[in-house]
Order: C-alpha cells, then sequence, then structure tokens
C-alpha cells in the first residue's frame, strides 16, 4: 500500500551522526516553521474584516516604503510561539519574520487586485520586474516600559522595552552590512557579513585562496600547499552594501531618577527607516535588543572579550504623547470640537488661569496665573521679507519673598507645557543649560543639547534664577531673545534653535523684598537680562490678618482633603475647572491652529500705550535725586511684549486677529507686573504705582503715627489720615508709614484695615 507516497522519511544512516548536528538541524526546521507561520500571519490576520498587515505592507510598497509595523500582542493572538520566539531570541528570528514578510509581499504582488483584470496584473508584474527589496519589520507594544536602570547582564540578548528622552543625536551615517574584501596577493574576492549594531567586522585570520606564485612538483604537492595564506586584505568599500544608521543617546526622564542619584543614559543604534525619526528633547518609548559592543580602544585586546559596554538595537520607536514633557500633536474630530467650544466660551481666560495650579490660593497670585496662561499659549511666530525671525514665546519673572509659591508654580507648567524642561540656577552651567561639545571613543565631536535646547517649542523653568553665575546667566541672553544658540568649539561651529519661553523665578538680594530700598537696591540682575522678560512680578508675603486666615484655611483644606474619596472632602479648592490633560492638549491645539495678527486699532492703541509708558519713566527719571536710569528698562522689547501678550489672548479664543479687549488686558498685565517693579524703582514700595514721597517725609508720618496711637489703643484708619493730613503729613507719606508699621509688626490691621491697633 502507497499510504505514504506523498510524504518524506528522513532515515539517518550514519552512526557517527552527534548531537550537536542534531540540535542544529532542529533549530533550523523550527526557523522554517517560524518563517511559514509569519508569513500567513501578514497574510491572513486581520482586525474585523480589515486586514491590517496585508493592506499596510500593499499600501506602503506603493510609496516605495519597504517597512511594516507589527504589534506584538497581535503576535501572540495569532500564536504564541511566534512571540516567544521573538522575545527570547530576536537577533536570530527577526531576519527569519523579515524574509517572511518579503515572501507575503511576493506573493502578494503576484496576485491580481480584486477588480483590476488583467491590466492590474500587467501593472503588478512590472512592479515586480525589479524584485522586492528586504523588509524592515518594526515591533510597537502596550506593555508599560521597564526603568533604565533595571536593565542587567540577564538580558543580554532578549527584546526590551524602555523609555526616556533624547539627549544626543548623532548625524545619520552609512553602516555596511556586507563587505567585500579582496586579498592583495591573489586577489580573492570575498564577501563578509557585518554585525547589527555598534558591532564591527571580523577579517579572516588569512587568505584561503590559491596562491599563483606556488610551484607543483612531480610528486604533487603536500596538504594545504599552493593556498596563499596572505593576511593582507583590501577594503572594496564602493562594491560594499550599506544602510542608513543613527547612533542616538537615550537618557532617563527626570521625573523617574531617584532622589539624590545621578540619571542613567544608554547607547542607541537606529538603522534603516528608524534613522532620523527624533531629535534631542524628544520623549521616545524604545523597543530593542538589549546587546553589548566592545569599545575601539579595546579591541584586540583580553578585556574586549570579558568586559563589553551595553546599547540597545532599535526595533520600534515611538514618541510619547501623554507622558510629562510632551503634548499631541494629532486630535480626533471629537477633541476638536471640544477645544473649539471651549476657546468660546466668553470666561475661558479666567476657568484657564483658576486651573492652573488649583491649590495655590492667594490674592497676589490671581495675575500670575493669567499671565502664566498667555506664557502657554504663547503670541505668533513670525519672519519677516529679510529673513529675520521674530519671537513669539513670552518670557516671565517672579521676584519675591520666599514661602510664595514661585517654585511649585514652576513646577506646575512644567508639567502641563507642551514640552516642560525644569532645572535649578544653581546648579545649572552656561553648557548645561545652552549646549555642550562631546568626544566619543572614536575621537569625533558631537553636540548635546543643554536644557535650552532640550526646552525647543515648550518652556524652560529655571528656579533660583538670581543664584547662577553671571557667566552663566550671560550664555541664554542669545537664547531669549534671538531664539538660537551659536557655537563655535572644537572646530564645530552651528547654530541650534532654542524656541523656548523662559520662566524664572528668583529671590531679592536681601533674601526678602526690603521696603525701604527700590527695586535697583532689592533685585540682583543686570538691565540687559531684565530686558529680555516681558512680564516681571514682585511676589510679596504681606502680613494681614484676612489675608493669612483665608490662606491658613486654603492650606488646611489640601492637608485633609489629599486622601479623602471625593463624597467626603472638605472642600474642592484643589480641583480646578479644567483638568491638566485637557489644558495641555487645548493649549497644543491652539499654538498648531491659530496665529493671530494685530489689527490697526490694536496696533494704535498698542502704539499710544507705549509712548505714554516711556514718557512717564522720562519724567520720574527727572524727579529722582540721581536722575539714573530705572532698574527695570522700557525700550522696544516692552512693546513687543505688548504684542505678544495680547496674541496670546486671541490666541486663546481662537481668533485669526487681536481685538481692542486683548490689547486692554494685556496693558492691565504690564502694569501689574512690570509697572508695580518700575514705581518701586522711584518710590521703594511695590505695592504703589503712584506718588514721589520721600523716605524722610515717611520717617516723620511713622513719628507722628507712634505719638498719635498709644500702645494697645485702636483708632479708625480714615479719621488718623485726616488728623495727619490736616498737621501738615503727605497722605502718600502716611499710607506709606502705616504699611511699613503693619509689616514690622508695630501696628494690626482690622476690620478690613478700617480699624488700627497698636500692638508694640
Amino acid at each position: 500500500m502507497d499510504f505514504d507516497s506523498d510524504r518524506v522519511t528522513v532515515v539517518n544512516t550514519n552512526p557517527q551522526y552527534t548531537g550537536a548536528a542534531q540540535v542544529v538541524d532542529e533549530s533550523l526546521f523550527e526557523k522554517e516553521r517560524a518563517r511559514n507561520s509569519f508569513r500567513e500571519f501578514v497574510r491572513n490576520f486581520r482586525l474585523g474584516s480589515d486586514f491590517l498587515y496585508r493592506n499596510q505592507l500593499l499600501q506602503r510598497y506603493r510609496r516605495g516604503q519597504y517597512w511594516l509595523e507589527i504589534n506584538i500582542g497581535h503576535l501572540h493572538d495569532y500564536e504564541a510561539r511566534l512571540l516567544k520566539h521573538l522575545q527570547d531570541q530576536p537577533a536570530e528570528y527577526l531576519p527569519v519574520y523579515e524574509k517572511g514578510a518579503r515572501e507575503a509581499l511576493s506573493q502578494l504582488l503576484l496576485e491580481a487586485p480584486a477588480g483590476g483584470g488583467m491590466e492590474g496584473r500587467e501593472e503588478w508584474q512590472e512592479g515586480m520586474e525589479g524584485g522586492v527589496a528586504d523588509i524592515q519589520l518594526t515591533l510597537k507594544s502596550e506593555q508599560v516600559p521597564r526603568p533604565l536602570r533595571q536593565l542587567a547582564a540577564g538580558n543580554v540578548g532578549r527584546l526590551v522595552k524602555v523609555s526616556g528622552i533624547i539627549t544626543g543625536a548623532s548625524a545619520v551615517r552609512a553602516r555596511a552590512v556586507a563587505v567585500r574584501v579582496q586579498c592583495s596577493q591573489c586577489h580573492l574576492v570575498k564577501v563578509i557579513p557585518a554585525q547589527s549594531g555598534f558591532s564591527g567586522i571580523q577579517l579572516p585570520t588569512y587568505c584561503e585562496g590559491d596562491d599563483p606564485n606556488a610551484m607543483v612538483g612531480e610528486g604533487g604537492a603536500e596538504a594545504g600547499a599552493g593556498k596563499c595564506k596572505s593576511r593582507n586584505y583590501v577594503i572594496l568599500a564602493d562594491e560594499s552594501v550599506y544602510i542608513d544608521q543613527q547612533p542616538l543617546k537615550l537618557q532617563e526622564s527626570p521625573e523617574t531618577v531617584p532622589t539624590g542619584e545621578m540619571p542613567r543614559s544608554i547607547s542607541l543604534s537606529c538603522e534603516r527607516y528608524l534613522a532620523d525619526r527624533v531629535a534631542a528633547g524628544t520623549r521616545v518609548s524604545i523597543i530593542g535588543i538589549f546587546s553589548t559592543f566592545s569599545h575601539m580602544a579595546a579591541r584586540g585586546t583580553a578585556a574586549s572579550h570579558a568586559v563589553k559596554s551595553a546599547y540597545i538595537r532599535v526595533v520600534g520607536l515611538e514618541v510619547e504623547v501623554e507622558g510629562a514633557g510632551r503634548a499631541s500633536t494629532s486630535f480626533t474630530p471629537k477633541e476638536e470640537e471640544l477645544f473649539v467650544s471651549m476657546a468660546r466660551q466668553p470666561d475661558i481666560y479666567q476657568k484657564l488661569s483658576s486651573s492652573l495650579a488649583p491649590s495655590i490660593s492667594g490674592e497676589y497670585t490671581v495675575d500670575i496665573k493669567k499671565a502664566l496662561a498667555c506664557q502657554l499659549l504663547s503670541g505668533s511666530r513670525k519672519t519677516l521679507p529679510d529673513g529675520m525671525r521674530l519671537r513669539g514665546d513670552i518670557n516671565i519673572l517672579l521676584l519675591g519673598d520666599p514661602s510664595t509659591a514661585k517654585s511649585q508654580l514652576l513646577k506646575f507648567i512644567e508639567k502641563v507645557a507642551p514640552v516642560g524642561v525644569y532645572t535649578s540656577g544653581k546648579g545649572s552651567s552656561a553648557a548645561g543649560l545652552t549646549a555642550s561639545v562631546i568626544r566619543d571613543s572614536k575621537g569625533e565631536f558631537s553636540l548635546e543639547g543643554g536644557a535650552m535646547v532640550l526646552g525647543d517649542g515648550g518652556i524652560v523653568c529655571i528656579d533660583e534664577f538670581d543664584k547662577m553665575r553671571d557667566t552663566d546667566r550671560v550664555a541664554i541672553h542669545e537664547a531669549m531673545e534671538q531664539q538660537t544658540i551659536s557655537i563655535a568649539k572644537a572646530g564645530i561651529t552651528t547654530v541650534l534653535n532654542t524656541r523656548a519661553s523662559v520662566l524664572a523665578a528668583a529671590n531679592p538680594i536681601f533674601g526678602r523684598y526690603d521696603d525701604l530700598k527700590s527695586a535697583a537696591e532689592n533685585i540682583d540682575l543686570m538691565t540687559t537680562i531684565l530686558s529680555r522678560f516681558d512680564l516681571i512680578f514682585i511676589v510679596r508675603d504681606i502680613r494681614d490678618e484676612e489675608r493669612d486666615r483665608g490662606i491658613a484655611r486654603h492650606v488646611l483644606g489640601i492637608h485633609m482633603n489629599a486622601n479623602a474619596p471625593a463624597g467626603i472632602r472638605v472642600t474642592q479648592g484643589a480641583e480646578g475647572d479644567i483638568d491638566m490633560p485637557t489644558i495641555k492638549k487645548f493649549v497644543s491645539y491652539c499654538r498648531q491652529r491659530c496665529a493671530p495678527r494685530l489689527s490697526v486699532e490694536a496696533g494704535q492703541t498698542l502704539a499710544s500705550e507705549y509712548v505714554g509708558i516711556r514718557d512717564t519713566v522720562r519724567r520720574r527719571t527727572l524727579e529722582s535725586e540721581d536722575g539714573n536710569s530705572p532698574t527695570v528698562p522700557i525700550t522696544v522689547r516692552q512693546l513687543e511684549a505688548l504684542v505678544r501678550i495680547s496674541e496670546s489672548l486671541a490666541k486663546m479664543r481662537l481668533r485669526a486677529e487681536v481685538t481692542q479687549e486683548d490689547v486692554r488686558e494685556a496693558i492691565r498685565l504690564f502694569q501689574a507686573s512690570t509697572g508695580v517693579a518700575l514705581a518701586a524703582d522711584y518710590n521703594g514700595d511695590p505695592t504703589r504705582t503712584m506718588g514721589f514721597e520721600r523716605p524722610e517725609q515717611v520717617a516723620r508720618a511713622e513719628e507722628f503715627l507712634k505719638r498719635r496711637i498709644p500702645l494697645g489703643s485702636t483708632t479708625k484708619t480714615s479719621r488718623i489720615q485726616e488728623e495727619g493730613t490736616g498737621q501738615g503729613y503727605s497722605h502718600p507719606a502716611l499710607v506709606r508709614a502705616i504699611s511699613l508699621l503693619i509689616r514690622r509688626g508695630d501696628l494690626m490691621e482690622r476690620d478690613r484695615g478700617r480699624v488700627l491697633k497698636r500692638i508694640r
């Protein structure tokens, strides 16, 4: 009976057949079976009625792209063994799967398209004349990335997924995958395959070709005689096969680094279609093969075989769109509808500003949060016909007393900004803020971006701005105004983009703001850096009983509600009208879809207001005792600041043109911030914007108040002011003297400032 006529039976007749050979044969059989299974997976896997990978492969082929992105979860659903091979031995099975994908594409191209008839078949056949190029497989996964510091020796050769931020990106270079070498003596040509990643090639120990100079005698040659055995080779570079490769440097995300430890980094190797996909500052999730290589300096030594450096050969790359410091670049129709409806709300300005750091409360924070909302949206970036670029990003400085939540505001903005970078001035150098030149193991120089470069397209938050060294602070002058960083080091001359806003926090020179000194004596910053800030807020810790009670209630409510369920919370003050993810996407949507421009009426209003501010500064300078220019300068940069703030307010409502309402609000914000700091430069009191009282007048008013109000007694504020005015004291001097005595603790306000009590 020929019951097995259609089957193939293998009989081992060699008694010397070893176990090792059997293992090799089984491995080859398993790879062949995996290749066939993966080919059928590409052809037949579908979600519903959609053949996902078949359609993806054909669509990319029509565009001349030979790569296929596979979700490893789908691979597990189709056949779990395919995923297990890929996780345990990715370096061996990934080329096998790529061959299977190539076979699948060849079969699909040979099949007639649906409805195409013979004409469609001929079109596909024409595309097949040159053959199908190699397919590159890229992977993606929904699994949670593991921390970079958890990669250990046990992960070498396995598939891993990690996340972080790209801190360095080298130029794309050509890497040989098949090197043709020629013997310099017998001219024998061999093709040597190169290993993937950063590994090099191993040349043959000696040439196995025939020696052209060998003479064979009558008795024949001995075994091995007549071979070339030359050790000199010539690499035929033009005949070798190359692919694109880009080395990257991945660093742990700042929020995942344990306290007190240095962030760790690892090198990446991106090849073919994965090269040149990301730039420095991008947050990514990486799927790759955890591999090792030997440094050039150690190759050829015993150390190169014992100790190796780790790197990741990237097989999948996803740009993070939901993590801290990133924002979504694509929006669903539902999201667009939501954002348009939000922009049409008449109170979107108040809702957005109150939703920024809702756990921080206080009357002094209202205007600061409104300014931060404008900074998030920014103005419109412009390029003039002559090539000059005008920045649209808004820079803000918070200068004031300790314990006024400046650092917390910076931390919140770093999280909600489309791209956010947080750094402290004391621990930042000029190279850390701008860019540094790094020399790699091959002796080549490359650039690594600092905080300003990594924050390109977002906001750079610099805390303790006053603690920076002057030389380091000068390094960001160009970055803040021209939004570029010019590098001329180690033969590298280039310009890097730093299109980022700067949000800085600083303390006065004496730690706390001194009322008896002017702004020039309190601010330890140069005029050149102050002029680059669009808004300068002087934040005061004012001692007021009602204000202190309100802040105490708010802080205690936050502590009581920290872990309480939503149904039994005492207050809801720590929650804003708009949640953080929605704010982040709304800001990104407005920045991408809207670029408002000034109307003629708005431009005229801004021009007249700017001239008025300049005239006021000129008059105050002439009336001052020393006649010096103010520490906070009013220049054309401040006029451009008003333009940017007006544009951000229009962008918040998705309007194409700036209105008079936007201009008035921009002027009000400017007067409430930089205007107050400017007035304090002459008056020495940042709580007032008008008046020119002299220090001796304030001192005389203080003596009058101490004589008039006995210790422990109370009096009405209006009555004491009327008596003082009747005795020849100026009203501004009396108001300032009362304010100083309250801050020193000599007087205490009651009944919302209508009653004064002498307490010491």
